[in-house]
């Protein structure tokens, strides 16, 4: 279970190192091969190979009604690996896609993470907050 906030800068070729705490997870989960893809909130989703490969089964086995959000999550999928360094290339594209610049957070969500740039994962947040809570948590409690 991958949870938490990191704050990470990417690197001028876009790459970012993966927080030590994670870096060995991911390495006995799927020996340092991961998969990076859009979501359509802005930010990427980045799953541990095994993880992608059975949510990929899924998408793929949409009907033709959902084309258009197979080719946000499959066409833009990019595998890439863990480098020596810790660090994972992020491809221009999709770096551009969802607006990543320098500053970036990466977010555990369970079984995988989000990638955000740092300011607009904030405007997102304040937007979600100022909006209320949905309904559907109405009955949550700590």
């Amino acid at each position: 279970m991958f949870q938490g906030a990191s704050s990470i800068s990417l690197d001028a070729k876009g790459r970012m190192v993966i927080p030590a705490r994670h870096r060995d997870a991911l390495s006995l989960q799927c020996d340092g091969r991961v998969t990076l893809t859009r979501h359509p909130h802005g930010c990427l989703l980045f799953f541990p190979r095994p993880v992608w490969e059975a949510h990929r089964e899924k998408i793929a086995a949409w009907p033709m009604s959902a084309r258009a959000w197979q080719r946000i999550f499959l066409g833009s999928a990019s595998d890439v690996e863990i480098d020596s360094a810790g660090r994972i290339l992020i491809s221009p594209e999709l770096r551009q896609a969802v607006g990543l610049t320098r500053d970036v957070m990466l977010l555990g969500m369970g079984s995988h993470f989000e990638i955000w740039d740092a300011s607009r994962l904030q405007e997102n947040e304040s937007e979600a907050i100022a909006s209320g809570m949905p309904e559907a948590l109405q009955d949550f409690s700590f």
